[in-house]
């Protein structure tokens, strides 16, 4: 029983992006509660911060400090913290409840919050795109979704799911309509990663860390909210229309990922995307696998052609693929468009980076060993972005093949010829994504 001398003492396990919002909406002016720290895990940079008190309110006073995940036994001990509440994503089920026992077993409750208590109502209808994995295809899918959209009249502004790696006051609330909006807000390459293909077709991003002011922005120069999930987590907006994306590449995976398959059983429609690289099998285990999970759901199947931008000769080449760089990590996907690129066009041999790794790319393979012979282009700082350059340019291959959403050419100066792959939805019969979406453009 809690102690009612006292506020009851929490602690918030994040990732900086969901921990936020989940304290933004139930916490901040719960006078009951106190926050006493956020921690932070799976991105660079993010710990030994201070949530400030200008996003926390007035019950913080001195802000709450974030702390490394590293320092969750001692300090839910030391603390005398009462509850946690797990507020990350694209981790296994297995994973959760390790963190759980940890938890447990220092003397505290253990807690996830629901979409019934953390998404937020809008005005404009909400059309939201989420996926069972990282790396599934959201990105594709959620500019397939625009241009639909757009196609019938609709005036779509896209909010972007929470990347705020740098100083979260000047990140509160930003809206992004063009490259130099990007640039004066010196975002990652995390973050151009998935705004710049927006901002190519003349969609206006939103993104930050208070979503309720971000949609009251969003919501006066929208006619339609498209949410742009990040990782595998549910959308911050209740949306009427929710989208989500599987992958048949890691068939089974829809299943053993929190909180991706609360996405599958949630979901209105469920596109089983890559089906021009999957195998039938493959494709044939992820379909009955969501139907069962969630039978009313329209299935829609897509495609995700490559394309090579640049006449770069690949085939006999010596061959260094740099593939988005959350997919490899945590994602733990093997492979992606760059490699597949590379093979079709008959390259001799995929060059394993890992011996020529410099700096924080080094201490990146340490921390994900699955990642393999490929390159994780990992920028959330300019010592990063550096350190992913000078890999680049010391791995002993005759090609770099860019896969990508962000060119790379444009922030690192690259000392090899290099080819940009690049990747657009295309549904496979019928239904279609327009067929799912024909209620809001009505």
């Amino acid at each position: 029983m809690a102690d009612t001398k006292r506020r009851w003492r929490v602690v918030i396990m994040g990732a900086a992006g969901r921990d936020f919002h989940n304290f933004n909406t139930v916490y901040r002016d719960d006078p009951e509660s106190e926050v006493v720290a956020f921690t932070a895990t799976q991105i660079p940079y993010i710990s030994d911060r201070t949530y400030p008190r200008s996003l926390a309110g007035p019950l913080y006073p001195k802000g709450i400090p974030i702390v490394p995940e590293t320092e969750l036994h001692d300090l839910v001990w030391g603390e005398r913290i009462d509850e946690v509440i797990f507020s990350y994503s694209d981790v296994s089920h297995e994973h959760v409840m390790h963190q759980a026992s940890i938890v447990i077993a220092a003397g505290a409750d253990f807690r996830l919050l629901g979409p019934a208590k953390t998404m937020l109502p809008s005005s404009k209808p909400v059309v939201a795109v989420c996926a069972a994995r990282t790396g599934a295809g959201k990105s594709q899918t959620t500019r397939r979704v625009a241009h639909i959209l757009k196609g019938g009249g609709q005036n779509v502004v896209v909010v972007r799911h929470p990347m705020p790696y740098g100083d979260l006051e000047a990140q509160r609330a930003q809206r992004f309509a063009s490259y130099e909006d990007l640039d004066a807000a010196k975002v990652t390459i995390e973050e151009r990663e998935e705004f710049e293909p927006h901002l190519d077709t003349g969609t206006v991003v939103y993104c930050g860390v208070d979503y309720e002011e971000i949609l009251e922005s969003a919501e006066k120069e929208a006619d339609v909210v498209l949410w742009d999930g990040g990782n595998n987590d549910l959308p911050f907006y209740r949306p009427d229309v929710h989208i989500t994306v599987v992958d048949p590449l890691r068939a089974g995976h829809e299943t053993r990922y929190h909180p991706g398959e609360a996405n599958v059983r949630m979901a209105h429609a469920i596109v089983i995307n890559k089906v021009d690289t999957a195998t039938e099998d493959q494709v044939r285990r992820v379909e009955t696998s969501v139907r069962a999970l969630n039978p009313s759901a329209t299935i829609v199947k897509a495609r995700s052609p490559i394309t090579i931008q640049e006449d770069v000769e690949l085939a006999g080449k010596r061959v260094l693929v740099v593939e988005d760089g959350p997919t490899l990590t945590h994602g733990e996907m093997e492979y992606g468009a760059g490699v597949v690129a590379a093979r079709r066009a008959g390259a001799a041999e995929i060059v394993d980076p890992r011996a020529y790794a410099v700096g924080t790319i080094a201490e990146t393979y340490k921390a994900y060993p699955g990642v393999g012979a490929l390159l994780p282009a990992m920028g959330y700082s300019d010592e990063q972005v550096a350190d992913l350059a000078e890999t680049i340019n010391r791995t002993p291959a005759d090609v770099v093949v860019i896969a990508t959403p962000v060119d790379l050419r444009r922030l690192a100066e690259l000392k090899k010829p290099a080819a940009r792959v690049t990747y657009e939805l295309e549904e496979e019969g019928s239904p279609t994504l327009a067929d799912v979406l024909a209620p809001i453009i009505s």
